[in-house]
C-alpha cells in the first residue's frame, strides 16, 4: 500500500528492451561506475559502467556527470530476474538524447495527468493506478505498438471527447480523465508575425495603403483577428493569435498576399521584411514596447504646433507614409490630412 503519492511505470513492459533509449537519475558514483534510477520505469535501478561514460578518456569523472542530474542513456544490457540493467552513456548519440527528452516529456505528462485522475478518484493502491493505465494510456500504446502513443490521442480528446470512448473505462473515471486531459493538454495560443512594406507615391497615396491594409484585414475570421499596425513608414507588422500554428501561417500570407494585390493594383509597392513566424514572449514584450514608444512620439508630434507652414508634409502623396493602424475588426486608424 501507499503511503504518499501513488506511482507507475510509464510502460507497460516492466523492465526496459536492449537498445532502448531511457532517461535516468544519477544516484550514487563509485569507482566502477555510476548507480542510476530509470524514471520511466518507476525508478528502478540501474548501472553506467565506467567504460560506458565516455568514448574519450575520462580525465575527470564529475565533468561527464553528476549526482542529481537526469541524463539520456542506452540500455545495453536486461537481466530481469536479477534485477540488474546495465546503460550506456558514450553510445547515446545527440539526436538520440534529443528522442529520449521528447519520449520522456511525454510520458511525464501523461503520468501526472493519470496521477492526478488517481488522486481525484481517492485511489489508494499503486495497482489501481497502473490499472488506470492499462485502461487508458497503455490501451492505445498496444493499439498503435508505441510507446507514448497515447500522448497523440489525449490531445485529440481535447477537441474530441468520443477518442476516449473505445477505452474500457467507467463513466466517471473517463470523464475525471477528460476533464484532466483537457486541463493539462490543452493547445496555448501562439502569435504570428510578419513584417512588410508597403508604400505607394503615386496620386491615390495613404489612400491606397489604408486600401490594401483593409483588404488584408478582410482575411480575419471569427477564430482569428489579424491585426496591422505601423512600426515606421513604409513598415507595417501583421499579427494574429490563434491556437493553430498551421491555420495562423496560412492566414497571415493570405492576408499579405491580398495586400501585396491591392497596392500594386494602385501602383504602389509591396516587400516582405520578415517571412511569417511565431513569437515568443519576449519578442511580443519587445514589440508592445516598441509600438508604447511610437505612440508617446506621436503624441509629443502632435502637441507641437511650432511646426511652420513651410514644414508641413502633404500626407496624401503616401511617399513615406501610409495607415496609422488598423485593428483586428478591420478599421483603419483614420489620419488627418491638411488641404
Amino acid at each position: 500500500m501507499s503511503s504518499g503519492i501513488l506511482n507507475c511505470r510509464f510502460y507497460r513492459a516492466k523492465f526496459p528492451a536492449p537498445d532502448e533509449l531511457v532517461m535516468v537519475t544519477i544516484k550514487q558514483i563509485e569507482d566502477m561506475g555510476a548507480y542510476v534510477q530509470l524514471l520511466e520505469y518507476n525508478n528502478i535501478e540501474g548501472m553506467i559502467l565506467m567504460g560506458e561514460l565516455s568514448r574519450r578518456r575520462i580525465r575527470s569523472i564529475n565533468k561527464l556527470i553528476r549526482v542529481g542530474r537526469n541524463e539520456a542513456v542506452v540500455v545495453v544490457r536486461v537481466d530481469p530476474v536479477k534485477g540488474y540493467i546495465d546503460c550506456s552513456k558514450r553510445r547515446a548519440s545527440p539526436e538520440d538524447r534529443d528522442l529520449c527528452h521528447s519520449k520522456h516529456a511525454k510520458g511525464n505528462k501523461i503520468n501526472l495527468i493519470l496521477r492526478n485522475v488517481a488522486q481525484k478518484l481517492q485511489y489508494k493502491e499503486d495497482n489501481q493506478l497502473e490499472e488506470l493505465y492499462s485502461k487508458s494510456a497503455w490501451y492505445f500504446d498496444e493499439k498503435f505498438k508505441q510507446d507514448n502513443a497515447s500522448f497523440e490521442w489525449f490531445k485529440k480528446a481535447v477537441a474530441d471527447s468520443s477518442v476516449l470512448d473505445e477505452c474500457p473505462l467507467d463513466n466517471n473515471v473517463r470523464e475525471v480523465l477528460l476533464a484532466e486531459i483537457q486541463r493539462r493538454l490543452a493547445p496555448n495560443p501562439v502569435k504570428i508575425r510578419a513584417d512588410v512594406e508597403v508604400s505607394c507615391f503615386n496620386f491615390e497615396g495613404i489612400d491606397a495603403i489604408k486600401r490594401a491594409l483593409k483588404r488584408g484585414i478582410a482575411c480575419s475570421t471569427e477564430e482569428m483577428q489579424i491585426s496591422v499596425n505601423l512600426i515606421a513608414p513604409p513598415t507595417y507588422v501583421l499579427t494574429v493569435t490563434t491556437l493553430d500554428h498551421t491555420d495562423g501561417l496560412a492566414a497571415v500570407n493570405k492576408a499579405m498576399g491580398e495586400i501585396e494585390e491591392s497596392i500594386e493594383e494602385s501602383g504602389g509597392s509591396f516587400k516582405v521584411v520578415s517571412e511569417p513566424k511565431v513569437v515568443n514572449r519576449a519578442d511580443d514584450l519587445e514589440f508592445a514596447k516598441q509600438l508604447e514608444k511610437l505612440e508617446q512620439e506621436n503624441q509629443e508630434v502632435a502637441g507641437d504646433d511650432s511646426n511652420s507652414e513651410g514644414e508641413e508634409t502633404d500626407s496624401t502623396t503616401g511617399g513615406g507614409g501610409g495607415a496609422k493602424m488598423a485593428n483586428g475588426k478591420g478599421d483603419a486608424a483614420e489620419e488627418e490630412e491638411e488641404d
